[in-house]
């Protein structure tokens, strides 16, 4: 079986688009070829996981100047054509696209050459790519009861994680400790505003321990306000095992992209999700309120971040062991431990369905 994964941009496409991957291989020992552009994340990550990436040539036409969508515009049509010419040298059985700059066209390329598509989306709204192909598409594999709307036969699955996440125990150790993150480059606005309350927290809730990462650009920072207000933490620009410093909090303050979230789930941690305000279609919001409405995690919006407001949420939280205990329970319900077996088996299954086929 032959597989072309197109898509990327950012870890929340292309992590996933691994693990489906890895999936492919182990289970039906699937030929992979990864599509993406220079400007994505995959162009690092795909060629370290030792599979081969093709790139094309495809912009942004959402949240940007009229330029660059004229831009992209413009090389449309030659990114389809490039993906036509990379099916026809491939020969796919299944197309699956994962969201990000390169699976539209890839996509639109294997719906014109009658190749079989799976459309793979995390987020609670489609981004563009997907919701461009989503009547069109074969399947579609996605994280929200409500997204299969936008797909035809869409199947809820979730987002593959790390296994590690699903053995995360509860938290047991004292002091009460709380895990602050934003992504591998850190969230500017949950750094300024956890230092800005770190003094009365640490008065309603005294000992508490915080882990702290902040990014590149806020470390020093952040490191000096711990220090000034004498708290008890460990700050770092990275953490390399996130599953481990899960296992040690008793909340989490974070943002709500697709693969956090689905990592939240999975550890059955209770999160204050804090989503990115230009995330594309607002898809971060949303995918909080999903979470949040189920009772599994606390919505801040960031227009409405204060240090009294951040304060006031964890010290309610952190002295409830009640409602944290009940919210963990809520978010490991939500968790989907087999996404990437699942999303597997159906690229499987439209590939045993497609046979030989010649592209015109």
């Amino acid at each position: 079986m032959r597989v072309l994964i197109a898509g990327g941009g950012t870890g929340g496409h292309v992590i996933p688009a691994l693990a489906i991957g890895r999936e492919l291989e182990a289970s039906y020992n699937a030929e992979l070829l990864f599509v993406g552009t220079a400007r994505g994340i995959e162009n690092r990550l795909v060629p370290r996981a030792g599979y081969k990436l093709e790139m094309i040539k495809v912009g942004a036409l959402k949240n940007v100047s009229l330029i660059t969508r004229l831009r992209t515009l413009f090389d449309l049509p030659l990114a389809i054509l490039h993906s036509r010419q990379l099916i026809r040298r491939f020969h796919p059985d299944v197309v699956i696209g994962v969201g990000g700059y390169a699976s539209g066209p890839a996509m639109a390329a294997a719906i014109l050459g009658g190749i079989p598509t799976l459309a793979f989306e995390p987020n609670y709204v489609p981004g563009f790519a997907n919701r461009i192909v989503g009547k069109r598409v074969s399947a579609a594999a996605v994280h929200f009861e409500h997204t299969r709307q936008f797909f035809r036969n869409a199947r809820v699955v979730g987002v593959p994680v790390r296994s590690e996440f699903f053995t995360v125990p509860p938290a047991t150790d004292h002091p009460p400790t709380l895990l602050v993150f934003g992504g591998s480059q850190g969230a500017h606005a949950i750094n300024q505003a956890v230092t800005a309350a770190l003094p009365e927290v640490l008065r309603q809730i005294p000992g508490m321990h915080v882990i702290h990462q902040t990014g590149e650009r806020d470390y020093n920072d952040v490191q000096a306000a711990y220090k000034s207000a004498g708290a008890s933490a460990e700050v770092s620009v990275f953490i390399d095992n996130m599953p481990q410093a899960f296992a040690r909090a008793d909340l989490l303050v974070c943002r709500s992209g697709a693969s956090t979230v689905a990592e939240v789930t999975a550890a059955g941690k209770p999160a204050i999700f804090i989503p990115f305000p230009r995330a594309a279609d607002d898809h971060q919001r949303r995918n909080a309120e999903a979470i949040a409405e189920a009772g599994a995690a606390v919505l801040i919006l960031e227009s409405e971040l204060t240090p009294y407001g951040l304060t006031q949420t964890i010290a309610q939280l952190m002295s409830d062991k009640g409602r944290l205990h009940a919210m963990s329970e809520k978010a490991r319900a939500l968790s989907h431990k087999d996404a990437a077996a699942q999303v597997a088996q159906m690229a499987a299954d439209l590939a045993k369905s497609s046979g030989d086929r010649e592209i015109g």
